[in-house]
């Protein structure tokens, strides 16, 4: 796994939030690229790109914790001890971390009124944001929402959001390595954008480098055995964050 890794220039690994031992193995797999002698970026759901000088100051060490945990709080809902490990990490190893989330008000405008309601000032917010929603596509989101009620309305504009979501973290990916040719690029996403038609498919549409897809078993997975290479390139069942102790 960690040859394959060190192969590409980008990696996502997804996650289910709230899974503590999805944290565990996400910095298992970036401690074994560091190790290895790979210059390793993080990029991350968990904060807004327009928060970045906030992941920056704490990288480079002029934050102190409980500064940053009030940041984190401001951008992430998940509590800190689920990801703590990974930031300080980051923080010991001066792995540069990159903000990759929209702003919150655009993507929940999405959600309430549709992509057509962005006007093309709230479009530059997102550059490259697009909104092609396939039947596969659709698909997939349709089981994800399922114990969920919602109108053919709400889920169309959910898929709107989605898409939106992604295209604009692929692009902020894309435009990182651009800029950063000797780096490793590490994606942590939710599972739903990390998948292979999430974030990783806008990646190939925009000409990006190629990628490995590690998805994690999640306690609300119905059948792993569903999953398949249309989906991700490994899937790890179980924690093996020892491994690498």
């Amino acid at each position: 796994l960690v040859s394959d890794m060190k192969k590409v220039r980008l990696v996502f690994i997804g996650e289910a939030h709230d899974e503590k031992w999805h944290h565990e193995t996400q910095l298992a797999l970036i401690k074994a690229l560091h190790e290895s002698g790979s210059l390793v970026a993080v990029g991350i759901e968990m904060f807004r790109a327009e928060n970045q000088s906030k992941l920056d100051m704490w990288v480079s060490g002029r934050m102190d914790e409980a500064e940053f945990i009030k940041e984190y709080s401001l951008n992430w809902g998940v509590p800190w001890p689920k990801y703590s490990d990974i930031f300080l990490y980051a923080r010991d190893n001066r792995i540069p971390l990159v903000g990759l989330n929209i702003p919150k008000k655009l993507i929940h405008q999405v959600f309430k009124e549709g992509y057509e309601s962005l006007s093309a000032e709230q479009l530059k917010e997102v550059p490259g944001a697009k909104c092609e929603v396939d039947a596969e596509y659709e698909k997939f989101i349709r089981k994800a929402v399922s114990e969920h009620s919602m109108s053919e309305s709400t889920f169309k504009k959910f898929c709107e959001a989605q898409m939106v979501w992604d295209s604009s973290m692929a692009l902020k990916s894309i435009n990182y390595l651009k800029a950063n040719q000797e780096k490793t690029f590490v994606v942590l996403a939710g599972s739903a954008h990390s998948w292979r038609r999430g974030i990783p498919i806008h990646v190939k549409k925009l000409q990006g480098p190629p990628f490995v897809i590690i998805l994690p078993e999640s306690a609300s997975s119905s059948d792993i055995s569903e999953v398949t290479v249309a989906d991700a390139d490994y899937v790890w069942v179980g924690s093996f964050a020892d491994l690498f102790k």
